[in-house]
């Protein structure tokens, strides 16, 4: 098994921005990549943003140019800084880690962000 501590989300202004954190910890796998998915209400599941331990990323297209994910590779730990963050932006965030080239992958509760004035 494999736990999540997520962190940083919360109620953000349009073009504010946020830090969510993430640490993985228990049974991980190595090597592992690490990254953002997110999901709001009535709307499917959508990446964020991934890592692999090559420092290799991937954007979603909506948060491309305005999202930045890092990791502590050493740590198991994910960091996504967020922003000019838009009311569509609003979802709740999932961390979650994978085993590249394999369908394993595991998910943290998620962290809440709320884009609003």
């Amino acid at each position: 098994q494999v736990q999540f501590v997520e962190s940083g989300g919360g109620l953000a202004q349009p073009g504010g921005h946020l830090r969510l954190s993430c640490k993985a910890s228990g049974n991980v796998p190595s090597p592992s990549g690490m990254g953002w998915y997110r999901q709001a209400p009535g709307k499917e599941r959508e990446l964020v943003a991934k890592i692999t331990v090559g420092g290799v990323t991937d954007y979603g297209d909506a948060v491309h140019g305005r999202f930045a994910i890092s990791t502590d590779g050493a740590e198991n730990s994910v960091f996504l800084l967020m922003t000019n963050l838009q009311p569509g932006d609003t979802a709740r965030y999932y961390c979650f880690l994978f085993k590249p080239f394999t369908p394993m992958k595991f998910w943290g509760q998620g962290t809440q962000v709320t884009v609003s004035s």
